[in-house]
């Protein structure tokens, strides 16, 4: 049993998932958030600030821990792993792409997809509680969980 990589996946998930909660939600501006998803370089420069925020949060959240515990710090399996949430964090808040991705998956998805979402020209719910929302969340835990096994893999 390889302890260090035990250690190295538990300190990595933690770190990351109240890195990932700080910055999707603290630290994206509201500009950033209403705008990430329009069409257009602003809205493409605006979801990429979010993110390059986002991953500088999560780098800040495993050295801690990782300084701390003196555990190995290899910043090629990082570069990797952090570079492949960056990349499918872009993706999924770029908005067309995850929801193409729930119509992919059929008519039961994209209904879900659209679930608490405010009905055309009228502003009935504004609440971050919907099927949208859940399911961008649950694609960025993903692609957090492949990072954790990517950072676990350098500690080997």
């Amino acid at each position: 049993m390889n302890l260090t990589a035990a250690a190295v996946m538990a300190v990595s998930y933690v770190a990351l998932i109240a890195a990932h909660e700080v910055g999707d939600h603290w630290l994206q501006t509201p500009c950033q958030a209403m705008t990430k998803g329009g069409t257009g370089w602003g809205a493409r420069g605006a979801c990429a600030r979010h993110v390059l925020t986002l991953t500088a949060t999560k780098v800040a959240a495993l050295l801690v821990p990782f300084l701390m515990f003196h555990l190995p710090i290899r910043p090629l399996w990082w570069a990797v792993g952090l570079g492949i949430d960056a990349v499918s964090h872009y993706w999924a808040d770029r908005r067309t792409t995850l929801r193409r991705l729930a119509e992919l998956c059929g008519p039961g998805k994209t209904a879900f997809y659209g679930l608490g979402a405010p009905r055309p020209g009228h502003d009935d719910n504004p609440t971050v509680g919907t099927g949208a929302y859940l399911l961008d969340q649950s694609w960025h835990k993903l692609f957090l969980y492949v990072t954790v096994l990517i950072l676990t893999g350098g500690a080997r």
